[in-house]
């Protein structure tokens, strides 16, 4: 299955991208996503454990993924 994976502020800046295709194994979760861009030059500021959503709702590591799920991976926001 091939996933669009959108990357934001600091992870984009990090990966020198805002967006790249994954191709996964057919029963893929999101935490092989995680490990995917965990591994990729650039990735240092990426947490261990961080904010991702699927097809725009929040998902936890276990959430399994389908042909075409667009990820998102949501950097810590600060503000005042």
């Amino acid at each position: 299955m091939t996933v669009t994976v959108k990357l934001f502020a600091s992870y984009a800046e990090s990966l020198g991208k805002s967006e790249l295709s994954l191709d996964l194994g057919a029963s893929a979760t999101v935490a092989d996503v995680v490990k995917a861009i965990a591994a990729m030059p650039g990735a240092s500021r990426l947490p261990p454990a961080p904010l991702v959503a699927v097809n725009c709702s929040y998902a936890v590591t276990t959430t399994n993924l389908s042909d075409g799920d667009e990820i998102a991976f949501i950097p810590p926001v600060a503000g005042g």
